[in-house]
């Protein structure tokens, strides 16, 4: 029968494993080294190993997952649903037994209100520990389980370091905020500006607005001076060039005079079909 215990102020386990020695141990996992009776608990598989293997658990929650429930199965039983095995941080030749198997069930972490709170160990003796859940004979040595609600410690912001420049600023005396400049235009030469140049400078000075907010509207051709070529300039009397005499006398041809013109009746193709072809002698 499971005890479930009123709320603390308690982290849930998020993770359970079998560790060779310290050295092996993972980071931020705690290593059950002692029985709750004063027993070493250190799991061997026969009498003539030195070395064994321990249990250990974690309190972890970056991962986002705790424990929910420990089981211990035999060789031939099947895992259960929605359990696994617990991870093995062994030396390279330590192996654990499998004739008895810890499983754990993993939930997120804000799927449930009960987790596991704590596991320890007892040898094989009538001891029993109070607010636990006897889960099992394992290795020689009992497994328990302590669940209850548990409770995440709340995220704290980093603290950031602020420039010298920003602690400077103050809100009473504010600077004024002047327009980006386009850094991609193109140079204008000095004392050249164009009739669309000289327009937008007038508005701006009229309008007492920062003259470089009229650089967006500027394209290549600004600054450029427009002027016709000396053999199109038509002067005023009319006594120009002959190219501009020609350029007077143009006459515009409307659609039917073009169509009049280039009319052609194909007579020439229509004969050449009517021929009769040269048989072969």
């Amino acid at each position: 029968m499971s005890l479930v215990l009123p709320h603390r102020e308690v982290r849930p386990i998020t993770a359970v494993a079998w560790t060779s020695n310290t050295s092996t141990c993972p980071k931020d996992f705690t290593l059950i080294s002692i029985t709750e009776d004063g027993a070493a608990a250190n799991f061997t598989r026969s009498f003539a190993m030195r070395s064994g293997y321990y249990l250990c658990y974690s309190k972890d929650l970056t991962g986002g997952m705790v424990v929910s429930d420990v089981q211990l199965i035999s060789e031939k039983d099947s895992i259960p649903h929605g359990y696994c095995y617990i991870a093995e941080h062994l030396e390279p030749r330590a192996t654990v037994s499998k004739k008895k198997r810890v499983c754990v069930r993993l939930v997120p972490i804000g799927s449930v209100d009960t987790a596991v709170l704590d596991i320890k160990l007892t040898g094989k003796s009538k001891m029993m520990l109070q607010h636990y859940t006897y889960v099992g004979d394992v290795h020689g040595y009992v497994l328990w389980c302590r669940k209850g609600a548990f409770s995440c410690p709340e995220p704290q912001a980093k603290p950031r370091r602020v420039s010298l420049d920003i602690q400077k600023l103050s809100l009473d005396h504010s600077t004024p905020l002047f327009p980006l400049k386009p850094s991609n235009l193109p140079p204008v030469p000095p004392g050249r500006l164009s009739h669309r140049r000289r327009d937008l400078v007038v508005t701006d000075d009229i309008d007492n607005k920062p003259a470089e907010s009229s650089l967006q509207g500027m394209t290549a051709l600004d600054g450029v001076p427009f002027s016709l070529h000396p053999k199109f300039d038509v002067p005023a009397n009319g006594n120009g060039s002959p190219l501009s005499s020609q350029l007077n006398n143009i006459r515009i041809k409307s659609i039917q005079d073009i169509e009049n013109e280039y009319n052609y009746t194909f007579a020439v193709e229509e004969n050449a079909t009517k021929r009769s072809k040269p048989s072969a002698s």
